[in-house]
């Protein structure tokens, strides 16, 4: 681990936490809780496993992970965030919604996961109207669907399909069916590129951006 040589406390940071692949792993362990080797390098894709695995040991020796065994009858080693990691989810956050305007393009050779779009989502919207009766969007986008609901005033996303049949069913790429969601285009514009949806687009009225 490489140091800025710097008495400065954002450098203090960045010796811990900015190497490359640091924070994506910070990312996966916050999302997704305890995590195996394998699950990690599922949400990691084009991480090489040596470097995994140096990272990993990086960050038990900053008291940021921990490791533990799963408990019976699974025989496999659990990696977690310590109560010093989790303090990064603020930042993380922030992060991540200063990051969103940023995926306004999409590579063609860009990984997608689902429970990446999920969080973003999850921090970004808010319910319009918390007052009327729920409301449930489905998006068949990524490696599985993600499911926005709207509870007790709050939006909340989940991954899988909707538990119900839901107000709006939006299936296409994930840029543009992200720009519909998060109101960057409309609907005619997600629909030149691709969108199909089943149900009523007028419950996307009820979300909007928490800025």
């Amino acid at each position: 681990m490489r140091s800025y040589g710097e008495y400065c406390s954002l450098a203090k940071a960045l010796d811990v936490v900015g190497d490359r692949w640091t924070l994506l792993i910070i990312r996966e362990l916050a999302l997704r809780g305890a995590c195996r080797y394998t699950d990690l390098r599922n949400g990691l894709p084009g991480i090489a496993t040596n470097l995994l695995a140096q990272r990993l040991r990086e960050l038990e020796q900053a008291d940021i992970v921990y490791r533990e065994d799963a408990p019976p009858p699974v025989a496999t080693t659990l990696f977690r965030l310590t109560p010093r990691g989790e303090e990064l989810r603020p930042a993380l956050e922030e992060l991540t919604r200063w990051g969103v305007p940023l995926m306004h393009e999409q590579d063609p050779e860009d990984a997608v996961r689902s429970h990446w779009l999920s969080s973003a989502i999850d921090l970004m919207l808010t319910d319009r109207r918390p007052k009327r009766p729920p409301v449930t969007v489905e998006l068949r986008i990524g490696d599985e669907p993600i499911v926005i609901q709207t509870v007790d005033g709050r939006v909340r996303t989940s991954l899988g399909p909707a538990p119900a049949p839901a107000d709006l069913v939006l299936t296409g790429a994930e840029r543009p069916v992200l720009g519909l969601v998060l109101g960057i285009t409309d609907l005619a514009g997600a629909q030149a590129l691709g969108v199909a949806y089943e149900g009523d687009p007028a419950v996307l009225d009820r979300l909007r951006v928490d800025r």
